[in-house]
């Protein structure tokens, strides 16, 4: 099954009306996108805790990474450029970190607060090859928007 975003964003808003907690908005978004589409193998959330250093925050599935410096990997290129990062083959990303051996493609968006600070990022993973349209990161962007634009 693949997404339809149509009804992601309206479950989405309305699960999320009314609450500004950051981690149980990140959580919710998780989960609701994680269950979404079978394509989605890891979802989650990694938080800008520190200046260049992003930290684990809510998702779904098997273990992340605990901590990813700016620098590194394609969570820390899309915080550090503050531009949605679509990798169709992680084997082929320059520094890619390997969380987990049965990722084969990567999208990764920046996520901001209504002052347009990085909060984090918006991780998913699949076991499938070129698993991501340019579609997938423009509707995700907007839900991101809708929920975390209002912080």
């Amino acid at each position: 099954m693949q997404a339809d975003y149509q009804t992601l964003a309206k479950t989405i808003a309305a699960l999320t009306e009314g609450e500004t907690d950051e981690v149980a908005l990140m959580a919710t978004v998780a989960c609701e996108v994680h269950h979404s589409d079978d394509r989605f193998d890891w979802t989650g959330f990694y938080r800008a805790v520190a200046p260049e250093l992003l930290k684990i925050g809510p998702y779904q599935g098997g273990h992340g990474c605990l901590q990813i410096p700016f620098s590194r990997g394609v969570c820390g290129a899309a915080a550090r450029t503050g531009e949605v990062q679509l990798v169709p083959d992680v084997e082929a990303f320059p520094g890619h970190i390997a969380c987990a051996s049965s990722t084969r493609s990567e999208l990764v968006l920046p996520v901001r607060d209504g002052q347009g600070e990085l909060i984090g990022v918006f991780d998913i993973d699949s076991d499938q090859p070129d698993a991501f349209t340019q579609e997938d990161a423009e509707q995700l962007a907007a839900i991101l928007a809708q929920v975390f634009g209002r912080l």
